[in-house]
C-alpha cells in the first residue's frame, strides 16, 4: 500500500487522494487515520486536530484529536468562519449565514465536531469554529449526552496529563433528514454520530465507543450508548487503527468497551 506522509507547516494542509490508497500519518490519529470515504474528501491537517471534509455532505466524514491536561483552557467565543483551506463550494458558509433559521425550523446547533473547549489552553482554538468542523446538531443531543461525553474525555484528560486521550469522531447518514432552512447549497445533514476514545499506556491500548442517533433526548444517558468499534466500521465504512496488525485489530475492534470504566460508565 503507498505510504503517504504530511509535513505540516504553521498553518493548514490540505491533501486530495485516493481513499483507500493512502495511509495518512498525523499525530492526531492513535494508530493510523480512519481509510475509507470518497476519493475527492480534501484532507485538511492542523495543528491540534485533523479531518477528512466532505464536498457533497458540506461536512467532515471524520475528525480526529489528541486533548492533553495542557490543552484545555478557559471559555472562549464562537465566532464562525469558513474555513480558509476549503473552496466556498465544498462548505458551507457564515455570509450569508447558512445555518440561519435552523435552531427555531430544525432545533439543531452548530455543533463541533473537534471540541472547542477542549483546546482554549491552545494558541489554536480559533479553528475550531471553522465551519469545516461544524454539523448540524440536534440541540438536546448537543446540549445534553454529546456535550457530557466530551466534558467525560476532558476530565480523563486532565487524569493523565501529557499522556492525553485520543479522540476520533464523525456523523452517520442512515436516513434522510431535513436540510438547513438557510442553506443556499446542496448539503446532507447527519442522522447520528459516532465517537471512539482511545488510550495507550506502553503496549496496553484501551477504548471506549459510542454511538447517538440525532433525535436522542438531552437527558439520555451516555453509557447506554456504548458500542463496539466493529459496529461503527460496518455503519460508518470507515477502517481504524488499521496501523496493527490484524489480530491486535480484531481484538479492539470486537472486544469490550476497555475504558468503559474510566469513562464514567
Amino acid at each position: 500500500m503507498l505510504r503517504w506522509l504530511f509535513a505540516v507547516p504553521l498553518f493548514a494542509a490540505i491533501a486530495f487522494l485516493p481513499a483507500r490508497a493512502q495511509e495518512i500519518h498525523s499525530a492526531h490519529c492513535l494508530h493510523g487515520c480512519p481509510l475509507g470515504g470518497p476519493a475527492t474528501n480534501d484532507l485538511i491537517i492542523r495543528e491540534i486536530y485533523v479531518l477528512s471534509s466532505n464536498d457533497s455532505t458540506k461536512f467532515a466524514d471524520w475528525a480526529a484529536y489528541k486533548v492533553t491536561s495542557s490543552t484545555i483552557g478557559p471559555t472562549q467565543s464562537r465566532n464562525w468562519k469558513a474555513d480558509p483551506a476549503l473552496d466556498p463550494s465544498e462548505t458551507l458558509e457564515p455570509q450569508p449565514d447558512d445555518y440561519r433559521r435552523a435552531n427555531a425550523v430544525l432545533g439543531t446547533d452548530r455543533g463541533h465536531q473537534v471540541p472547542l473547549a477542549s483546546f482554549t489552553g491552545t494558541p489554536h482554538w480559533r479553528t475550531t469554529n471553522y465551519l469545516s468542523n461544524i454539523t448540524p446538531q440536534m440541540a438536546a443531543l448537543n446540549q445534553g449526552p454529546w456535550q457530557s461525553l466530551e466534558g467525560r474525555v476532558r476530565d480523563l484528560a486532565r487524569e493523565r496529563g501529557d499522556r492525553g486521550v485520543f479522540v476520533v469522531t464523525g456523523p452517520l447518514y442512515e436516513r434522510a433528514m431535513a436540510p438547513l432552512p438557510g442553506a443556499d447549497e446542496a448539503h446532507t445533514v447527519p442522522s447520528g454520530y459516532w465517537k471512539i476514545v482511545a488510550v495507550q499506556d506502553g503496549a496496553t491500548i484501551l477504548v471506549a465507543t459510542f454511538v447517538f442517533d440525532q433525535l436522542t433526548p438531552g437527558n439520555s444517558d451516555v453509557c447506554t450508548h456504548v458500542t463496539t468499534i466493529r459496529e461503527v466500521e460496518q455503519r460508518s465504512r470507515f477502517d481504524f487503527f488499521h496501523a496493527l496488525s490484524k489480530a491486535r485489530q480484531d481484538q479492539l475492534e470486537t472486544g469490550p468497551a476497555t475504558l468503559r470504566a474510566q469513562m464514567g460508565c
